[in-house]
């Protein structure tokens, strides 16, 4: 276990005026603290701490105009522009379900937030950015040209901790959904009874913490005709494939306190790289293609007929991002999505490793 002693936020500072173009996320792994702790150290310095009170947050943005909104996880960056409206409050689940900004929000989640503004020339770059307990990234909003200055500065105040201490507790890491999913007993039988009962992608997360199950758990185990091993490389397939054909797709991106969402089609990829780019007007997502340990197309019965998913998963078990063919509530799936899920490399016979 490291034992190094923390740099004090006076060090932190100083390593961050030494370093200007080190990205953030290697920095804070360099100095051996959490993103949030890094954030935390400049408070003063053009850092506010602010109150994670995600509805207050939530229900304040739509003031403050067009935005970026960036979820993500150690292996991608989904970053959306857009307005937060059409927002669904809640202590346990939260929504935004605008037609360019679409979350899931799971406020208990959230334990640290900041304002922050960096001088970038002649221009101040401000955002709102926030953290969990183990000072991990949860969500961020870059505020953009057109956005409202007046609306950002009335929240951000309205936010505002009495506590700008340049310090934050961090409660230690967090388990990954494997190791946290524990040593279930549930039978083949039972898994694939449940499931083949389901009648909406929703009622999924209930049947595996039922059955203690993490989500690859249950995709090796239930069966081929449920869930089927795909080549790595069938990400960059898929995402050609949806370009080539103008098929709008459904891609989620999400931590423990958030998941984002894009619905529509995608235009133009740019690999570089170990990263998949997609760099489209409003939508920009940033995959690291090495970090795919691997993919599953998953079938899920609903009261609408099976609806496809493409599940990529890092070593640890974590999902990475999830892709379905778009789809409102109450209609079937794309027949061309179903296709292109079905036709994509698969690997025979696979062993669960």
């Amino acid at each position: 276990m490291d034992q190094r002693v923390k740099p004090a936020p006076h060090e932190i500072r100083r390593a961050r005026t030494e370093n200007p173009k080190t990205r953030e996320r290697d920095l804070a792994a360099q100095l051996g603290v959490s993103k949030a702790e890094l954030v935390a150290a400049h408070c003063g310095d053009g850092v506010i701490r602010v109150e994670p009170r995600v509805n207050d947050l939530l229900t304040g943005l739509e003031a403050v105009g067009e935005v970026m909104a960036l979820t993500r996880n150690e292996s991608a960056v989904h970053e959306k522009i857009g307005v937060y409206d059409k927002v669904v409050t809640g202590n346990h689940n939260a929504m935004v379900l605008g037609e360019n900004i679409d979350l899931r929000i799971f406020p208990k989640i959230w334990a640290h937030g900041f304002a922050v503004e960096k001088r970038d020339g002649d221009d101040i770059r401000r955002s709102l950015q926030f953290f969990d307990a183990a000072g991990e990234a949860v969500h961020k909003v870059h505020l953009r040209p057109s956005s409202s200055l007046y609306g950002y500065q009335k929240l951000v105040a309205s936010l505002g901790s009495s506590n700008q201490e340049p310090m934050v507790d961090i409660s230690g890491s967090v388990l990954d959904e494997e190791s946290e999913a524990g040593t279930s007993t549930a039978s083949l039988d039972d898994l694939r009874d449940r499931w083949g009962r389901l009648t909406d992608v929703h009622q999924f997360f209930g049947m595996l913490k039922t059955l203690k199950l993490s989500r690859r758990q249950a995709v090796r185990m239930v069966g081929q005709d449920y869930a089927w091993l795909l080549d790595n490389d069938a990400v960059r397939a898929m995402f050609h494939h949806a370009v080539e054909s103008e098929m709008p797709i459904m891609c989620f991106v999400g931590n423990r306190g958030c998941i984002q969402i894009h619905s529509g089609p995608i235009k133009s990829i740019k690999p570089m790289g170990p990263w998949i780019n997609v760099l489209d007007e409003t939508f920009h997502l940033h995959l690291r293609t090495d970090h795919i340990h691997e993919v599953w197309a998953v079938r899920k019965p609903t009261k609408d007929g099976h609806v496809t998913s493409l599940e990529v998963y890092a070593a640890n078990g974590d999902m990475i991002i999830q892709f379905f063919g778009k789809r409102h509530e109450g209609e079937g799936e794309r027949d061309d999505w179903r296709f292109l899920a079905e036709q994509l490399p698969r690997i025979p016979n696979p062993t669960a490793a």
